[in-house]
């Protein structure tokens, strides 16, 4: 039986009634898909919980090339960095999918967290996590191959979203060519000519606007040594 390990949530570790506590009081926001939550370089007065859909965080060069840091899903939170500091947002946020979010504010975050420490904790070791993540992307943008790199990213998204049927990994959601790209860091028609291989090796199954992760430890495979 395939299996890919649980992805570590943003809100791991954190008890489910501190959670519940912690957003008792929050504020209730809508996205549609296409529609930004925040851009770089706006104020940083509070995190996002995601209770419904997808989100993409991601960085935009000088030449205007996108960066995705991140593609996040339902009970993960987005904005935390500025809980910390409180300084402007250092990426910018876009709705995937029709999204609803919960909104805290970074002084009703502390009110909270003053009670109660673990709240903190937690915090922190999300932010770790996050260091941890990025380390991984750049040792992989250093010494994978394209094709590495594009199985690295199926992988994440696998861990994130997939959901096992009939020994295959699916990933239910519309992540296109170029959010690959963009998270692997690499040309549009690398990923293109990288998915064809998957394909034709049998490790992907063709699905219309889906992933359909048939062999996966052959993705693995590409993942750690790059084929």
């Amino acid at each position: 039986m395939l299996s890919v390990p649980p992805t570590c949530k943003s809100t791991a570790g954190l008890p489910e009634p501190l959670f519940d506590l912690l957003f008792e009081k929050a504020t209730r926001r809508e996205l549609k898909s296409g529609e930004l939550l925040f851009s770089t370089g706006d104020a940083g007065d509070g995190c996002y919980r995601i209770h419904t859909g997808l989100l993409k965080v991601f960085v935009t060069s000088l030449f205007g090339d996108d960066r995705i840091v991140a593609i996040l899903g339902v009970g993960d939170v987005v904005g935390e960095l500025s809980m910390i500091d409180g300084l402007p947002r250092s990426a910018s946020v876009v709705a995937i999918t029709n999204c609803e979010l919960q909104f805290i504010s970074r002084d009703t975050f502390f009110e909270k967290a003053s009670r109660d420490s673990e709240i903190q904790a937690v915090l922190v070791r999300t932010l770790a996590m996050r260091l941890r993540e990025a380390v991984k992307s750049m040792a992989a943008a250093s010494f994978l191959t394209v094709k590495g790199r594009v199985a690295r990213v199926l992988l994440d998204l696998a861990r994130q979203f997939g959901e096992e049927s009939k020994g295959h990994i699916l990933l239910n959601h519309k992540i296109n060519h170029g959010d690959i790209a963009a998270l692997a860091g690499v040309a549009r028609e690398n990923v293109s000519r990288a998915l064809s291989e998957f394909r034709r090796r049998k490790i992907l199954v063709h699905q219309r606007n889906r992933y359909d992760i048939a062999n996966l430890a052959a993705l693995q495979r590409e993942a750690n040594y790059g084929g």
